[in-house]
């Protein structure tokens, strides 16, 4: 079952070929970021999600789009930037497996 905050692949895939600029960060680690990414992804690790919260503030109010490989590690980040005050979080179904198969 998909939540609500979820976004599935083909519907981030059809935004993104629209010419959508969605904010998407990719929290694995750096070398699974640089191995492969959705273009346009930053990379903030979930470790290191907690210290980099500044640098997120301005999106509190808007669309952020979370992925990993899978979906667990977004999941995570999604639950915890929604406990941080961040009103609409999508974790990505399936991670960048779901995305590029």
């Amino acid at each position: 079952m998909i939540a609500s905050a979820d976004i599935t692949a083909e519907e981030l895939k059809e935004r993104l070929s629209k010419g959508e600029t969605p904010v998407i960060i990719d929290v694995r680690e750096d070398w699974e970021h640089q191995e492969s990414n959705i273009p346009g992804a930053t990379n903030i690790p979930l470790g290191t999600l907690p210290q980099r919260l500044d640098e997120l503030e301005d999106l509190k109010e808007k669309e952020v789009i979370v992925q990993c490989r899978s979906g667990a590690r977004s999941a995570s980040a999604r639950a915890f930037l929604m406990q941080q005050g961040f009103s609409n979080v999508r974790n990505l179904v399936g991670g960048i497996m779901g995305y590029q198969a």
